[in-house]
């Protein structure tokens, strides 16, 4: 019996050789094809692009065979490429779409397939829902064969997201960088920017290892422990780290202190709207720090707080909407004056930017940040568990009863995406509310815990007392 297929909040992904196989990979080319006839202006052409995961650029041929196969002209890469580039590709050439092969920040093991739609960003779910229907039909259209030609998608995308930043003054500042591409698509492209105006800066991770060196290419901990000790060694002002397909952002202080998302996310609000004063309003995810409604309350900008992933900026942004920034916890930052999606290396270029028109190091923003608007410290845990221990989990936050977590009162609930509690930890008079948001994968067995408080403390009380609570039906169930 044919794998189901199941695209998640961006993409398909599967371990190689179990699910993530060359016969899959055509299923979905199939499907993406008899979408793109079906729907979409096919004479366009598609994109295809790959990521340095193993046998990426094999698959990113494969599945541009059944895609020429179905009578459609496929442009491929002809190197490896950040996620960005390639949809930056499809808006700038009028594509009707792109296929990227990568599994952004997974393990090693990991594949996928991400497709991007025409305006340049993510698939909404209405086409993913139609793609996911024609893989299941086992669509395999054919017409007459359409040509496969190889591109440097890379090119015209490093113009773009350079204008932008003002290099020159990035490099008149005269800080110095250290850069963690952490063995992803992102390789080099960061490095070549600063190195071309005169940037000083080191990168690790560079080469290619289909292994990842053995850790997982996300920007964050502890993945990023050697960024954390080449920025000291190298006595850098900050870390710049992208994951595995580079559309997504972290940060390093010059004393090796990791800065998550929610940080690099604040520094860059703050600066857009001290020093680009750019119209729109600021998009958040449920599960992003709500330093960030402070701060655009305090400029008078609208926040609007929407579900978990990117898709949801970019449905704000195609609806009409201006919006300024908008992001997520996991690190994907977007500016939707350049795409509807999350760019990690165009993220770097601007906290590289604040730190310049401040004259600040990437610590003495985050320190600016807390004193301003209240210590905001955060924490996430990541739990593999079975389905039935996942969903006894929500059953029991879901019914209504529980009055605390550990020590602390539950003041309130919301469900926007997951299962947030409010809870009443002490904030220092200034400092964050205290929240823990329990959301599961709607695609494997894993539940993530999210939690915001004042203090790490308070923030690493929380999370192992929500532990509690999720694994506490295990025994009786």
């Amino acid at each position: 019996m044919p794998t189901d297929i199941k695209f998640g909040t961006d993409g398909w992904r599967a371990v190689i050789a179990e699910d993530y196989t060359f016969e899959n990979v055509r299923r979905v080319g199939g499907g993406i094809a008899s979408y793109v006839l079906d729907h979409e202006d096919p004479s366009r052409g598609l994109l295809v692009a790959w990521d340095t995961r193993f046998l990426s650029r094999d698959f990113a041929r494969a599945i541009s065979e059944v895609l020429a196969d179905a009578g459609i002209n496929v442009r491929i890469a002809n190197d490896y490429t950040p996620t960005p580039a390639l949809s930056y590709a499809v808006k700038r050439q009028g594509a009707a779409g792109g296929v990227m092969i990568t599994s952004s920040h997974n393990p090693w093991n990991w594949n996928g397939v991400k497709f991007k739609e025409t305006f340049g960003g993510s698939a909404r779910p209405a086409v993913i829902k139609l793609i996911e229907e024609e893989v299941r039909k086992g669509s395999m259209p054919k017409g007459k064969r359409g040509s496969i030609e190889e591109v440097d998608f890379k090119k015209e995308y490093v113009a773009a997201i350079t204008k932008f930043a003002d290099m020159e003054k990035i490099k008149a500042a005269g800080f110095k960088f250290a850069i963690d591409c952490m063995y992803g698509a992102g390789r080099n492209v960061l490095s070549n920017i600063f190195t071309e105006h005169g940037v000083k800066h080191v990168q690790i991770h560079g080469q290619v290892d289909p292994l990842f060196g053995h850790i997982n290419p996300e920007p964050i901990e502890p993945w990023v422990n050697e960024a954390k000790e080449v920025t000291v060694r190298e006595k850098c002002d900050a870390g710049l780290v992208v994951d595995g397909d580079a559309d997504r952002v972290g940060a390093v202080t010059e004393d090796g202190t990791f800065v998550d998302a929610h940080k690099c996310f604040a520094i860059l609000l703050k600066w857009l709207l001290e020093y680009k004063k750019w119209p729109g309003a600021v998009t958040r995810a449920f599960n992003t720090t709500k330093m960030l409604d402070r701060i655009a309350a305090k400029y008078g900008r609208e926040l609007v707080e929407h579900g978990i992933g990117f898709k949801y900026v970019t449905d704000i942004v195609l609806s009409g909407k201006e919006v300024m920034i908008g992001g997520e916890e996991s690190g994907g930052i977007g500016i939707p004056r350049h795409l509807p999606e999350r760019d990690g290396t165009l993220n770097c270029l601007l906290l590289a930017n604040a730190m310049a028109d401040s004259g600040r190091t990437m610590g003495q923003l985050v320190a600016d940040l807390q004193k301003e608007f209240g210590e905001h410290h955060y924490g996430r845990v990541d739990l593999r568990i079975p389905e039935e221990v996942k969903q006894a989990a929500l059953a029991r936050a879901n019914n209504g009863k529980l009055d605390r977590i550990g020590k602390y009162k539950v003041l309130r609930k919301e469900d926007l995406d997951g299962i947030k509690f409010f809870v009443g930890a002490p904030n220092g008079g200034n400092g964050a509310e205290a929240w823990v948001l329990l959301r599961a994968s709607g695609t494997e067995p894993l539940m993530r815990i999210y939690c915001e408080a004042a203090s790490p403390d308070t923030v690493k009380e929380i999370l192992a007392a929500s532990q509690d609570f999720v694994f506490e039906k295990a025994t009786t169930a």
